[in-house]
């Protein structure tokens, strides 16, 4: 996001979380890609936070944690002191996240990162979400490196390079025989 729009971003996270009871009076950016990360202060709340013109969907990905965290999957929850649900507020779509402070990698041993992947892909096997089709969010793709709004920071060349692939992308996968592959992360049943 530019400057300007990760200024109202943030604002717009602060005010929400502000509203619905939290005190907020600091915010933090840990991560600005394609979606912003926000954790705001005093309350100890991660904000997620999309441009409503963009086409990943924040309303599946808080539906998919609450059905995961049912299944007693490892998912960070939502924050649990306001309603699980997406906010939209001055262009912009905001899920409220339990924060958890950043754990070194040494402290989880391989075996207990499995485990807990494991796990995971448990809990995605034992649920049901419909998931757009890959050529559907090819195709978001493909609108927003089209949209100079959306994605203002590709250049011309880029912007090209990414329509190409996507379109080549598009054609490769339409040509294929097998069975869909779904994305990282989505809900998916057993092969076995």
């Amino acid at each position: 996001m530019e400057a300007t729009e990760v200024r109202r971003a943030v604002t717009a996270a602060m005010q929400t979380a502000a509203e619905l009871g939290l005190a907020v009076d600091d915010a933090t950016v840990l991560s600005d890609s394609n979606r912003l990360v926000i954790h705001l202060l005093p309350c100890d709340t991660v904000a997620r936070v999309t441009p409503t013109n963009h086409f990943a969907s924040a309303e599946q990905e808080v539906e998919l944690v609450r059905r995961l965290a049912r299944t007693d999957s490892p998912v960070a929850p939502l924050e649990p002191r306001v309603e699980p649900r997406v906010f939209v507020r001055d262009g912009f779509k905001i899920a409220l996240w339990t924060h958890f402070e950043p754990v070194h990698s040494r402290v989880l041993t391989p075996a207990a990162y499995a485990q807990a992947l494991a796990l995971l892909h448990a809990g995605l096997r034992r649920i049901e979400v419909p998931t757009p089709h890959v050529m559907d969010r090819v195709a978001a793709t493909q609108r927003d490196a089209a949209n100079r709004e959306v994605t203002p920071d590709l250049t011309d060349t880029d912007r090209v390079l990414l329509a190409d692939t996507l379109h080549d992308l598009g054609r490769s996968i339409g040509a294929r025989r097998d069975s869909d592959q779904l994305l990282h992360g989505e809900p998916h049943r057993s092969t076995s």
